[in-house]
């Protein structure tokens, strides 16, 4: 008997903070804060990096290219929650909708092992100096590095694609303000047993990742996107608190990361003012 095609939605509703009524407008003001402060400040690390002499070592690398993954990790949620927050649009194609999902959640697998790369970077040069200069070359550092892309993107098409598969053939309101998988199993008419236990088990790793980490700043940074993580997907499901807690991980340590980065290491600071310094100078001639 041929397969036949229960969908019937071609769109969702996303709801977003619909129950604030005219207090979304504050949080419009804050999420808009939040992403250009994030935005800059992760720029400003990036270039950094690059622009820097001091700053070309293995630990660097690896934070401007974490720098880079959280523009796109915030940059695959925010546009369109501030475009419901001011509600000019609050409706996402059924194929958008999904495309959200897959980036949101590839990059925040990239995300997570990219922390867990950049923790045994700080191990070797803790535990192995006299060798690590010799095992973090340039060639196995951008090797490595290409590694939490391939493998967030990889392990986040699974749960995509089976939830993509799903029969949606009643509401197609969406309680949340992207595309994340849990509300879309939610409203799908199939059983969604085996979605919801592969979305928890690729989270709940990522959790065990926190405990390999031995710097500072790292701690609170995986400890931050860890945690928050760990209490939206693996608690039960249902709570009205999930879209408040999905702005911090999604949005709020983003933009706090930098700051840690920056503030709690000698040599960024440092390089940041010996760039702006020369900028000074210039502008001046």
């Amino acid at each position: 008997m041929a397969n036949v095609n229960k969908t019937t939605v071609i769109e969702f509703v996303l709801l977003g903070f619909s129950s604030l009524h005219k207090l979304q407008i504050v949080v419009f003001c804050f999420v808009l804060l939040a992403y250009i402060i994030c935005l800059l400040g992760n720029i400003t690390i990036f270039l950094l990096v690059r622009i820097e002499s001091s700053l070309h070592t293995p630990m660097y690398f690896f934070i401007s290219t974490f720098a880079v993954l959280e523009i796109m990790y915030v940059s695959a949620t925010a546009p369109k929650l501030l475009a419901i927050l001011i509600q000019t649009d609050n409706t996402i194609s059924f194929y958008c909708c999904f495309s959200q999902s897959y980036a949101f959640n590839s990059l925040g697998q990239a995300e997570c092992f990219l922390l867990c790369l950049m923790v045994f970077d700080r191990y070797l040069a803790i535990n192995k100096p006299l060798h690590y200069c010799t095992i973090m070359n340039s060639r196995f550092c951008s090797k490595l590095a290409v590694l939490p892309w391939l493998l967030g993107f990889t392990i986040a098409m699974f749960p995509t694609v089976n939830t993509f598969r799903s029969d949606f053939c009643g509401s197609n309101e969406i309680n949340h303000f992207f595309c994340d998988l849990e509300p879309l199993q939610d409203i799908a008419c199939s059983d969604q047993f085996v979605n919801i236990m592969a979305s928890i088990g690729i989270k709940s790793k990522e959790g065990k990742m926190k405990a390999f980490s031995t710097c500072s700043s790292h701690l609170i940074v995986a400890s931050l996107f860890y945690v928050s993580a760990i209490v939206v997907y693996v608690k039960p499901k249902g709570s009205h608190h999930d879209k408040f807690l999905a702005l911090t991980y999604i949005l709020v340590i983003p933009a706090v990361n930098p700051f840690i980065y920056t503030f709690r290491n000698r040599e960024v600071k440092n390089a940041l003012r010996k760039v702006v310094r020369q900028l000074i100078k210039q502008l001046q001639r």
